[in-house]
């Protein structure tokens, strides 16, 4: 199981319809873990520290941050970026393919534009 972190300001629409479909994702939200108004690299931390893939529609700063990490040889579990205009639907069924079929670490140190088509 993929196991995903989503950031403060990521679609409640789109968790609670992947939840819908995969019941036992492992997704949680940052407000649920006391990171509210957390700063981008503070997200990305503790994305690293559990190994979780962030899901974000933050393109302008988040996708900075994530390379900065790298740049400076900290780790990275992986970002989702998720364009806004993107059709609910096709986003919550590209992230439960996701979380079924991807490997362990599998997207460790990339970022991933949604939806995939």
């Amino acid at each position: 199981m993929l196991p995903m972190l989503a950031d403060e300001n990521f679609n409640n629409n789109i968790i609670r319809g992947v939840l819908r479909r995969k019941p036992n994702a492992d997704i949680i939200r940052v407000q649920d873990i006391g990171l509210s108004g957390a700063d981008d690299p503070r997200v990305l931390e503790k994305a690293a520290q559990e190994n979780r893939v962030l899901l974000t529609h933050d393109v302008s700063t988040i996708t900075k941050y994530a390379y900065e990490r790298l740049e400076a040889g900290q780790s990275m579990s992986g970002v989702f970026e998720v364009s806004r205009t993107a059709p609910i639907g096709s986003v919550i069924e590209d992230i439960v393919l996701l979380i079924e079929c991807s490997l362990e670490n599998e997207w460790a140190g990339q970022i991933i534009y949604l939806p995939l088509k």
